[in-house]
């Protein structure tokens, strides 16, 4: 199948994908992203290559795999690849692919769930980014909740560099979040500007629920007062906040670092200091 018009019905479908006005579809760019996705056995439905793009071996694999998948695999001429593809400088193969299913069950997978809720995270960037950090520390899974932006759309797909193709992702109301996290009996840690705990003064070894804020509000204050237990960061001034992405990093390795060798804690989660050691 070639395709040398942009009015043809499969580059509205490639662009209202990337809209998000495609319904439970997403649209993979670029050959890592499809790649991941079909490791991760997604069934790609569609993709579109440019003959130039088939000289580079590890596309023309793809497109191998593809076809042996039963994917339709259209080339396209340069022009078109431009219409359907939105970055700016198009790798060369797109894709369109069912959305993964919520798996709110495997979120909170194991005898230690580690999950991150993102609230009105609206920057795709920001959210790719969470979810990148959260399978690369460990976490069990990410809750995408409120406003925040779709972990399936395009933007937040690349952020993530195809973690979202593999770790598990829920989403929903935040508060509903925290009703869940208690269900499945995890400490609810909400990140705060000023007040908390540093994240090295905290127990992270037992099932943990991180809430983060989105850019600017951060979290809003009656879903503050429902956690168990404040984060904040230490800062150097002037320093005031950091990105959402970088306090879920600090965070999350923190709790990597610590379930590498489980630490005591008192009863009210805070992490027991070692004894100092004296001398006769």
């Amino acid at each position: 199948m070639a395709i040398t018009s942009r009015h043809n019905p499969l580059v509205a479908r490639f662009r209202d994908a990337a809209r998000g006005a495609a319904g439970e579809v997403m649209l993979l760019d670029g050959a890592h992203l499809v790649a991941d996705a079909l490791a991760a056995e997604v069934a790609v439905i569609v993709a579109a290559v440019t003959t130039a793009s088939r000289e580079k071996p590890e596309i023309e694999d793809l497109v191998r795999l593809l076809h042996a998948r039963g994917a339709d695999v259209a080339i396209v001429t340069p022009a078109v690849m431009d219409a359907i593809s939105p970055v700016r400088s198009p790798s060369g193969i797109v894709a369109l692919a069912p959305r993964p299913a919520s798996r709110e069950a495997d979120v909170y997978a194991g005898a230690a769930p580690l999950v991150v809720v993102a609230v009105d995270v609206q920057d795709p960037g920001n959210v790719g980014a969470i979810v990148r950090v959260a399978e690369a520390a460990g976490a069990t899974g990410v809750v995408a909740a409120g406003a925040s932006a779709n972990p399936f759309g395009w933007k937040a797909l690349r952020g993530s560099m195809g973690s979202a193709l593999r770790i598990a992702i829920a989403a929903g109301d935040p508060y509903a979040a925290v009703d869940a996290a208690r269900q499945h009996r995890c400490r609810v840690l909400a990140t705060v500007p000023r007040g908390g705990s540093a994240p090295f003064e905290i127990d992270l070894t037992g099932p943990i629920v991180l809430i983060i804020g989105g850019e600017g509000p951060g979290l809003p204050p009656a879903l503050v007062e429902r956690a168990d237990q404040r984060v904040t960061l230490p800062m150097q001034p002037p320093v005031e906040s950091l990105n959402a992405a970088v306090t879920a990093a600090v965070v999350l390795y923190e709790a990597r670092r610590q379930r590498g060798a489980t630490p005591r804690s008192d009863a009210s989660g805070r992490r027991a200091r070692p004894r100092e050691q004296t001398t006769a």
